[in-house]
């Protein structure tokens, strides 16, 4: 049974199928299947050349020479992971996709992303890859011969409500890869979130609003002083914003911000953005 509305999440394809498993009774073709799913999950849904496959770790693998987990090793490991995540990517976003890839979660907290950065600085990248195929988590979710799977969503995966959003800032469901197409490219996605320990909408990727993206230059804005009639100030989360002025390149430049408005305020800045024509990706209390 799909999770909740899964197909307006972006996580039906991941919901409906079941985890692979490669066992000693396995097939060629069932072998070939485990191969395709680690290359899947491990690169993100990156497309693979022929040219770029492991043809050594594949035929051990298909000799029973090593198990699925020393097999997802490999791949992780490789100069095909590396150079695609890792090389030239800002280094905390390439830490959310190795959560992404080997754990199928989205990090808990800054001092988890903090605890695999100094990983990184100490004993380097191979390491850091070994941190999360070694760990007790993934042997117990995974063991040595499944291969891994998003699982951020569901409740044996996450400790909070937090965790659960960021996740669908990872994962927009598998037509996507992990860089390609992304709003966010190379630079980190949940750096500033798990600073601020603060969740972040969940839309249907078909949505006006699920072109917001958390800004990370802008700066955020207060409307007003103190919390208005019921002691609530509001996160306003906006997307879409167009050009004043028609430049060169394009007619139109899209902008994110945040808002923080009082309860009696509301009702005048929802107009007011309106006006401008943004988008209103989410609106939530915040205290």
């Amino acid at each position: 049974m799909a999770f909740g509305p899964a197909s307006r999440l972006g996580v039906a394809p991941f919901e409906n199928t079941d985890p692979i498993d490669l066992w000693p009774s396995r097939s060629n073709e069932e072998v070939e299947t485990v191969i395709r799913s680690v290359y899947k999950q491990v690169l993100g849904n990156a497309y693979v050349m022929e040219s770029e496959r492991l043809t050594v770790p594949e035929s051990q693998l298909k000799r029973g020479e090593i198990s699925v987990r020393e097999f997802v090793r490999q791949v992780g490991k490789s100069e095909l992971y590396r150079s695609r995540f890792f090389d030239n990517t800002a280094r905390y976003r390439a830490i959310e996709l190795n959560f992404r890839h080997l754990l199928g979660r989205a990090p808990l907290d800054l001092e988890e992303m903090r605890a695999h950065s100094t990983i990184l600085d100490t004993k380097g990248f191979e390491a850091e890859i070994d941190s999360y195929i070694d760990s007790d988590e993934y042997q117990e979710t995974f063991g040595e011969n499944t291969v891994p799977y998003i699982r951020g969503y569901k409740t044996e995966a996450i400790q909070g409500l937090v965790q659960f959003t960021h996740l669908f800032q990872l994962v927009r469901g598998s037509a996507s890869s992990s860089l390609k197409g992304d709003l966010a490219g190379k630079q980190p996605k949940l750096n500033s979130l798990l600073i601020q320990n603060t969740p972040t909408p969940v839309v249907s990727p078909g949505s006006s609003g699920a072109t917001f993206r958390n800004p990370t230059s802008t700066p955020r804005t207060r409307q007003g002083v103190g919390a208005g009639e019921d002691g609530k100030v509001y996160r306003i989360e906006v997307t879409g914003y167009k050009a004043n002025t028609v430049n060169r390149i394009s007619k139109f430049r899209r902008s994110n911000q945040v808002y923080f408005v009082p309860y009696n305020q509301l009702s005048e800045e929802y107009q007011r953005i309106h006006k401008q024509g943004g988008v209103i990706a989410s609106i939530t209390p915040v205290n």
